[in-house]
């Protein structure tokens, strides 16, 4: 499957942004989705994820209230609302796909994913 990000930008603090990933080549319904962001200087970390129904979803601690992450199956499209935003959001915003769900306690690991968008840049300034 391949995934495209995009919806990122500058914004202030306080502001929002909306991601979106497109998938096209197979099935989106079938995939479980994440996202994940990496920081200038830091390492690839996770930020939420949702599974093939759009009925379980999870998030990191830093983003637990602001964000929400959605799913729209029939448009092959996975979103990311930020709300809120921090200037510690800032990062290059990575959707990711795997076939199948997956237990809560293995959501955050990439290892994990099958496929993975190009990224996104989202800028937060103070």
């Amino acid at each position: 499957v391949q995934l495209q990000a995009f919806g990122g930008g500058l914004v202030q603090a306080g502001d929002s942004l909306r991601l979106s990933c497109v998938a096209s080549g197979r099935t989106f319904s079938n995939y479980a989705m994440g996202w994940f962001r990496r920081a200038p200087g830091k390492e690839r970390e996770f930020v939420a994820y949702i599974n093939t129904s759009g009925g379980s979803k999870y998030y990191a601690d830093s983003v637990k209230g602001r964000f929400t992450i959605s799913r729209a199956n029939a448009r092959d499209t996975v979103y990311l609302q930020m709300n809120s935003l921090k200037p510690e959001d800032t990062a290059i915003y990575y959707c990711a796909a795997r076939l199948n769900n997956l237990v809560m306690t293995a959501v955050r690991r990439p290892d994990l994913y099958h496929y993975w968008g190009q990224g996104t840049l989202v800028t937060v300034s103070s």
